[in-house]
């Protein structure tokens, strides 16, 4: 049987790349195409301000151009080279405390389909974040199903 009320301080992501709002949109397409993350939050003084997913940067990508030229690549460099993190970015976020149990993480995930959630401390700090995916490492990992 698998312990819910573990808190998601034991089985979140604690090595969180991270962005300043000030920063460019060229910076999310090297992080997206340098590491295997789907999510990057964006900190300001430690406390989490906003947050990109892989699938909004892509869809503004795209969104740019309708066909294909030769002329569409070094366009779209241009425009995210220009465009702030601020300017994209999913300002209202949802956080979970380092205290809360993975319960509520799964109760949150499926209430709104996110896949990700900053975790932050009583005072707001960033300290973390869980995905979908650490929950399922969480519930199909070896010991959990022991018992």
């Amino acid at each position: 049987m698998i312990d819910k009320t573990i808190n998601v301080g034991k089985i979140m992501t604690t090595n969180v790349i991270t962005l300043h709002p000030e920063d460019t949109m060229d910076k999310v397409k090297v992080i997206f195409d340098t590491n295997s993350i789907h999510h990057i939050p964006i900190v300001e003084d430690n406390k989490v301000v906003g947050i990109i997913s892989k699938t909004d940067y892509l869809k503004l990508l795209h969104s740019f151009t309708l066909f294909k030229t030769t002329k569409s690549d070094s366009y779209n460099a241009a425009i995210m080279r220009s465009l702030l993190v601020s300017e994209v970015m999913t300002k209202q976020v949802a956080k979970l405390n380092l205290t809360d149990s993975v319960e509520t993480a799964v109760g949150f995930f499926r209430e709104n389909l996110f896949h990700a959630l900053p975790v932050v401390t009583t005072e707001g700090n960033l300290v973390g974040i869980i995905t979908t995916y650490d929950l399922l490492n969480f519930a199909f990992s070896e010991p959990m199903l022991l018992g």
